[in-house]
């Protein structure tokens, strides 16, 4: 059995990819029309994309 906190790195990561998932796949082209959202959707799928190669590599280290 794993500890809590690496149950809770899972839970996260998949929060993460959904959030990334829906942002490229909706959230973008939904504010196609407004510069500054567009902006906003870029930054935060750069943020997603950093904050799941942080986990997976936690993961990884925790999975060995």
């Amino acid at each position: 059995m794993l500890p809590d906190h690496v149950y809770d790195l899972m839970a996260q990561m998949v929060q993460e990819s959904k959030t990334l998932w829906r942002i490229k796949m909706h959230y973008k082209e939904n504010a196609k029309e407004c510069p500054k959202c567009q902006t906003l959707w870029k930054r935060l799928e750069k943020e997603k994309e950093s904050n799941l190669k942080e986990l997976e590599s936690l993961l990884k280290e925790h999975l060995k």
